[in-house]
């Protein structure tokens, strides 16, 4: 094989020389000779000298990159691996300065009050659509008066309070009283569960993505959420999905992620606390390698987007799918390996900022979400990991309830049951002994729709 040549000029060997010794590395013996004058044992050594030089250059490039970050304005207030964009070179305070409003204090508590040891989150934001389809699963039709039975049912539980931080209430639950005449939210309140709503208006096709669907309800959403605050709602939640075997495709990660932060922005700013969830679905055979590089994907480009919109990530709360492998997977993940890929996924795209990550249950059994939670409490976390479930909370009450006035006392103990064991498993102190068979029956609907 013949060697490359190659022809470096004398004057720019100088420079590179003496850039080195002036960048701090010291002096060779070695003399730069002009070709010409160079002898035959020289030029054979010559690659290896100007490879020196090459290797001197990068050390001291090295060592400007180490410059402290101080003696230089540019430096200081930028980092290398920062993505461009008008917001990228505002200094680090802009973001609490910018959502320093009136509300920013109550914010920040009321998100701490919601992730609080032992204590995690009720879900009933079921549209009216939904909620028929649980009703049905127990003869009842789905009238105004057997939705206000079944949720009165859930929010007038004794002692719900010890184990249930929050609740996410539909708009039509808002509104509604009980029937001896007391607000919803008021029965909350007593037992220092804060009243949260769901804000966003349903999934509908998104326009040159691979079937794939984008969350409305951007529009109006400021005037909304107000009226919200005014109702006695404190936090907020707007739910988005991914779907894996669509890809998920650039264009559907992208808008989930400014929706979820316009989103989050407007709601902080009229004092409601945002619950962010970007569900990426259980639908698919894909391994749990597959859903780990979605999610950090996504959550990669949530937080980027969060942080252009300027929200303050000690007034947000959120809400995420577990890392498992797809439904329809062959192989099935303990709980410890399900515990490991999330955890892994969240310590690398969530900021410590954050006070409490609530996990949605996605399909799986009462059992399968409790014993998934707990085996994440099993060592300590920058976060409140905890819960916001829905049927994995509510299919245990359904069954007991039967829709009969007699059996509401019934119905609450199950409720009470399942929002205790998740509590314990939020305490990482959870044993699945004693469990019926219903509570590790699976609740997974391919293409389920709220």
């Amino acid at each position: 094989m013949t060697p490359t040549t190659f022809v470096v000029p004398h004057t720019t060997l100088v420079f590179l020389y003496n850039a080195s010794v002036a960048c701090g590395l010291p002096k060779k013996n070695n003399s730069i000779n002009t070709p010409s004058s160079r002898s035959p044992l020289e030029n054979s050594l010559f690659h290896q000298f100007l490879y020196d030089i090459v290797i001197r250059i990068s050390m001291a490039s090295a060592s400007f990159v180490k410059l402290n970050a101080s003696s230089s304005p540019w430096i200081g207030q930028r980092s290398f691996n920062q993505r461009t964009g008008s917001s990228s070179r505002l200094p680090a305070t802009r973001v609490s300065v910018i959502r320093a409003g009136s509300y920013s204090e109550e914010l920040v508590k009321t998100a701490k009050t919601i992730a609080s040891p032992g204590r995690g989150i009720l879900a009933i934001d079921e549209s009216n659509a939904t909620c028929g389809k649980r009703l049905a699963s127990i003869g009842l039709d789905n009238t105004e008066a057997n939705r206000q039975a079944y949720r009165q049912l859930l929010l007038t539980t004794p002692g719900l309070g010890q184990y249930i931080s929050g609740s996410i209430l539909f708009e039509e639950t808002l509104y509604q009283s009980t029937t001896d005449g007391k607000k919803m939210v008021d029965c909350l309140r007593e037992q220092n569960i804060v009243p949260g709503i769901k804000v966003d208006k349903g999934l509908v096709p998104l326009p040159g993505s691979n079937n794939e669907s984008w969350c409305q309800g951007l529009d109006g959403l400021a005037s909304r959420t107000a009226e919200y605050y005014s109702q006695g709602a404190r936090f907020a939640k707007w739910r988005t999905v991914v779907s894996i075997p669509c890809g998920p495709s650039a264009l559907a990660v992208k808008e989930a992620a400014w929706g979820l932060a316009r989103y989050a922005a407007i709601s902080q700013d009229n004092g409601l606390v945002p619950i962010v969830e970007p569900e990426i679905l259980l639908d698919g055979d894909h391994s749990i390698d597959s859903t780990l590089e979605v999610a950090e994907r996504v959550w990669g480009e949530v937080f980027y987007y969060l942080a252009e919109n300027n929200v303050l990530f000690e007034g947000i709360l959120l809400k995420p799918s577990m890392v498992t492998p797809g439904a329809d997977h062959k192989e099935k993940a303990s709980p410890e390996t399900i515990a490991k890929y999330t955890l892994t996924m969240l310590k690398r795209r969530v900021p410590p900022a954050v006070p409490g990550i609530m996990f949605l249950s996605g399909g799986q059994s009462e059992m399968e979400a409790t014993l998934n939670l707990h085996a994440m409490n099993q060592s300590p976390n920058p976060w409140h990991v905890s819960f916001s479930y829905a049927r994995a909370l509510q299919n245990s009450v359904l069954k007991a309830w039967q829709g009969l006035p007699e059996n509401v006392e019934a119905g609450q103990k199950a409720l009470l049951t399942r929002a205790k064991a998740n509590s314990l498993a939020q305490l990482g102190k959870y044993s699945a002994e004693g469990e019926s068979e219903d509570a590790k029956k699976g609740m997974f609907v391919k293409g389920y729709t709220y």
